[in-house]
């Protein structure tokens, strides 16, 4: 079964979403598989990937305040903290959401409906580069 494997960098701004998917779209159609499946991953954990509403901003900024709510920096009883206050919140973001997502591929194409799109979730303050892998397999 063919197989074809690339990865790209994103430098993010600190915390929010960062659509990523014309990037992981160069590497479906460069690896000339027409069906099968693409897994995209990130090599971080404190960061993740989610395949969410590309329409209406407004849907990723209530993503994030949610989060900002359900893991707040600060909590009292977090251990792991001397990386500061957002490490520890970041991983268990990364935790409730995902480090990989697996689109299949149709028609040399990622079958992404209407309103989908593929964002890296930055869960740290400060700006980072993120590495993701893009692996796709199929005929």
């Amino acid at each position: 079964m063919p197989a074809h494997a690339d990865q790209f960098s994103i430098t993010t701004r600190g915390k929010g979403t960062y659509d990523i998917t014309s990037q992981v779209e160069r590497i479906v159609r460069a690896s000339g598989i027409r069906v099968g499946t693409a897994t995209v991953f990130v090599q971080h954990t404190s960061c993740s990937l989610v395949i969410y509403e590309n329409a209406d901003p407004s849907a990723r900024t209530d993503l994030h305040e949610f989060f900002e709510r359900l893991v707040p920096e600060n909590t009292p009883w977090f251990v792991h903290t001397c990386e500061g206050p957002d490490d520890m919140p970041s991983h268990i973001r990364m935790v409730l959401t995902r480090t990989s997502e697996v689109i299949p591929v149709m028609q040399g194409r990622m079958t992404l409906g209407t309103w989908q799109g593929i964002y890296l979730f930055e869960h740290r303050r400060a700006p980072h580069t993120r590495n993701v892998v893009v692996s796709v397999v199929g005929e």
